[in-house]
């Protein structure tokens, strides 16, 4: 038996498109640059990336839906190319949105029509989807529409399809994404029970928080390439020598507060977030007395409405590796 779930040695794709008016010139695009990892089984191991990276292109590739352009991948010891009809066999995939699914059938027969797909007998698919139904929490709204369904709904029933046929190694690509939070809290435990039946799991997410409570370890990929894995705390630990200052500030004032940080150490990061209200300036700094002391003097309702120091999150993180200075 293999000791790894998932095995990537080297794995790289390039496409190739036609450009010019007559489309006789070619243009080749790195999306996967030699990336090499390895799952455990039983492992929830995650991928994070900025959108374009290469992390849905690398879970085509592992779920033979891609051929790669060199490298090799192995799922249970199982070549992805040259096994691609027993890999299949023994690996699930969960995409997120509405494809895929039929609006028009209940839950039940959305599973039952995947069922036949896959070959499985009537006896074992009557006994497994209500099964399933229930381990995705959707076992009272079986004999509903999809159509009906929430967003976080549609999601758990995505989930119950690609474990219709019990495999070992799981996908999951941006499960949560477009889903409230309480669809999202709710799917994050459906994946904890996964974890506990003994599946493998590999995820794609955007959300830190998210790939931080769920993942055993993480590999960030930036540009086709992984330049981050490690486990959580270990990323964490990465930055452990500098400090997080948060200021809630009047967004009309951002370039002002932006300015008289300049004189910081070159080190330093500052991200402006726009999503919350009120809008926040975020600084990583290995100097944090000189930071409150620039901005401590503009701690008023026309400039700063709070200012905080706090401690490192994955997502700081993050934003560290992907702007260069950490990978």
């Amino acid at each position: 038996m293999d000791s790894f779930a998932i095995e990537t040695k080297s794995l790289n794709k390039v496409f190739i498109t036609k450009t010019g008016f007559w489309k006789n010139k070619s243009k080749s695009t790195m999306a996967v640059e030699d990336i090499s990892f390895s799952v455990e089984r039983g492992e929830l191991f995650g991928l994070l990336g900025p959108n374009g990276a290469g992390k849905t292109t690398t879970v085509k590739m592992l779920t033979t839906l891609l051929l790669p352009t060199g490298g090799t991948a192995k799922i249970l010891g199982m070549d992805v190319v040259k096994q691609t009809a027993e890999v299949r066999k023994h690996i699930g995939f969960a995409f997120s949105g509405s494809r895929g699914l039929y609006n028009r059938l209940t839950a039940f027969q959305n599973l039952k029509y995947f069922a036949e797909l896959y070959s499985l007998k009537d006896d074992f698919a009557n006994k497994r989807i209500p099964m399933l139904l229930d381990l995705v929490g959707l076992a009272d709204r079986a004999d509903d529409r999809v159509e009906t369904y929430s967003s976080g709904m549609t999601q758990r029933l995505h989930l119950a399809r690609a474990l219709l046929h019990d495999p070992e190694v799981l996908f999951l690509d941006e499960p949560t994404v477009g889903i409230d939070p309480v669809g999202s809290r709710d799917l994050r435990k459906t994946i904890k029970n996964l974890l506990s039946l003994g599946k493998t799991i590999l995820l794609t997410t955007h959300y830190m928080a998210e790939a931080e409570e769920l993942c055993h370890r993480i590999a960030i990929v930036k540009k086709g390439n992984i330049v981050a894995l490690d486990t959580p705390d270990a990323l964490k630990r990465r930055i452990s020598g500098e400090s997080v200052i948060e200021a809630s500030i009047q967004s009309d004032q951002i370039q002002v507060l932006i300015d008289k940080l300049k004189v910081l150490d070159q080190r330093t990061v500052i991200t402006h977030d726009t999503t919350t209200e009120p809008e926040k300036l975020c600084i990583r700094t290995t100097e944090p007395g000189r930071v409150l002391e620039l901005l401590s003097p503009y701690l008023n309702p026309q400039y700063i409405l709070n200012l905080e120091a706090r401690s490192q999150t994955l997502e700081d993180v993050y934003i560290a590796i992907i702007q260069g200075d950490q990978a």
